[in-house]
């Protein structure tokens, strides 16, 4: 439910695709969630693609959760079971805390759509240096879903009752020393 009375707020948000294979040129699922977070108002911080190597996916994702501007990072690929899909086991490490239900949201969303085939899927979502961090499969549909009926609203300030835009000034506060 959106608030109206609220003003929407835009936030920084980056998109890593992680591929062996695709190049800006044909990554579709890349260029889904730029064109949904751009059309709902916020602001592309960065994007690119890396393959699908552990310390490349890590050292990336780290980057741009130690830049200040960076609200979001929104990484596509690399989160099924094969060998090279090593996505979760680079960026879960840098979780300071874990989002169980945005994993478990993304699994009745994609229930709905494609049914027990959802269970391939290791998608995750977490809290590192007060940037929201959402691990997406390498699909389309995955991406279109987990956007347009999880992440638009949950991050636009005049959704109600709760979103992550109005706890993001206090994602830190535990960093604080009392005085």
């Amino acid at each position: 439910m959106i608030d109206t009375p609220r003003d929407f707020i835009p936030l920084s948000i980056a998109v890593l695709t992680v591929s062996d294979t695709r190049t800006e040129a044909d990554d579709r699922s890349g260029q889904i969630l730029v064109d949904r977070l751009t059309k709902a108002g916020h602001a592309l911080a960065y994007r690119a693609i890396v393959p699908d190597h552990l310390l490349t996916i890590r050292n990336k994702v780290e980057a741009w959760i130690d830049d200040a501007d960076v609200d979001v990072v929104i990484t596509t690929g690399g989160t099924g079971f094969t060998g090279r899909d090593v996505t979760p086991e680079a960026i879960e490490p840098l979780f300071e805390k874990r989002m169980e239900g945005f994993s478990h949201l993304f699994h009745m969303v994609s229930f709905r759509k494609i049914g027990t085939s959802t269970i391939q899927s290791r998608a995750t979502g977490g809290v590192a240096n007060a940037t929201y961090i959402f691990v997406l499969p390498g699909s389309p549909g995955a991406c279109r879903d987990a956007w347009d009926e999880i992440l638009e609203s949950q991050l636009d300030y005049r959704h109600m009752p709760c979103n992550f835009v109005e706890i993001l000034p206090r994602l830190n506060e535990h960093l604080r020393r009392k005085g």
